[in-house]
């Protein structure tokens, strides 16, 4: 039975409900993603130097995902200017942005500063996504961009600390942060027909020749391969480098760059919640003054015009 247009009745509801699940489920499962590597990495560097421990993980990610991508025959790209854009999101986003994270939080920087740094990528984006990508920012979003940024200064500061961070380690999360924003708006722009699998393989190749000859410069290489170790890798590995950045490019293709970028605001927040359930740290009324501001500034920059 067809309605008069044709149509199936109940079809269009349905696909609305995939559309209605897939707006929300796959923007909360990015937040929870990001947010745990700040805790995989508190884990694990004790055990490894932040240049070894991110030049064992791409390499261990592009070769897993290298073998899933032969099993199930995934193009691969078929021109050498495909695979150059591809190697510069992977320099940009992994080689240079992981590695500027676990750098500073190496060096002494508290998780909650690095990702207070990092929470500042949404206005950045919006802000070079006008004239890089031609999007349009409007008033409505900059409210939301500017509550976001509130919010998440209310999560995070403690008592004006910010400066009592290593000044290297602040320089290393502030240049994270610039390769951040710029490898998401040049994914956007120039490499987003290459297959996922294909290219998340080629990206992590690209920062693995980034990092192992910093390793090999600066680095003793020394590995204690304890439990701690072998699970933040694992964590990181497996489920960060290769499920939680395909899931982030998959929202790149789908929306814009600010909208996908806002959903960072929210990743402070989550991280308070996971300190306080897995390390006993009080959230007080600021954080959680500061986690409803977040929500509402990225449902401000996110909610579609009626």
């Amino acid at each position: 039975m067809t309605d008069t247009n044709g149509a199936t009745p109940g079809r269009h509801g349905h696909d609305a409900g995939l559309d209605l699940t897939w707006a929300v489920a796959a923007p909360a499962l990015l937040v929870f993603l990001w947010s745990t590597g700040f805790v995989a990495a508190k884990w694990g560097l004790p055990h490894a130097e932040p240049f070894t421990f991110v030049t064992i993980r791409f390499a261990l990610a592009a070769l897993l995902l290298a073998v899933i991508a032969v099993i199930v025959r995934a193009p691969w790209p078929t021109t050498w200017t495909e695979i150059g854009h591809t190697a510069v999101v992977g320099v940009l986003l992994h080689g240079i942005y992981l590695t500027g994270v676990f750098y500073s939080i190496s060096r002494g920087a508290p998780a909650w500063i690095t990702s207070l740094l990092t929470a500042v990528h949404p206005p950045l984006t919006a802000l070079l996504a006008g004239p890089y990508l031609n999007e349009r920012v409007t008033g409505r979003q900059w409210l939301g961009l500017a509550l976001g940024v509130t919010g998440v200064f209310l999560v995070v500061w403690r008592g004006g600390s910010l400066l009592a961070a290593p000044p290297e380690s602040l320089v290393a999360c502030a240049i994270g942060l610039l390769a951040l924003s710029g490898g998401a708006l040049y994914q956007k722009r120039h490499a987003t027909t290459t297959d996922l699998r294909t290219g998340l393989a080629i990206q992590l190749t690209a920062a693995c020749l980034l990092t192992a000859p910093l390793a090999f410069a600066f680095e003793t290489r020394v590995i204690d391969w304890n439990p701690a170790f072998v699970g933040a890798l694992a964590w990181l590995t497996v489920v960060l480098s290769t499920v939680m950045f395909g899931l982030l490019f998959v929202l790149i293709r789908r929306g814009a760059a600010a909208k996908v970028a806002s959903l960072f605001f929210l990743v402070p927040p989550v991280v308070a919640l996971e300190a306080y359930a897995l390390f006993g740290e009080q959230v007080s009324l600021q954080q959680a003054a500061g986690m409803a501001m977040a929500m509402a500034g990225v449902a401000l920059v996110t909610r579609q015009r009626a």
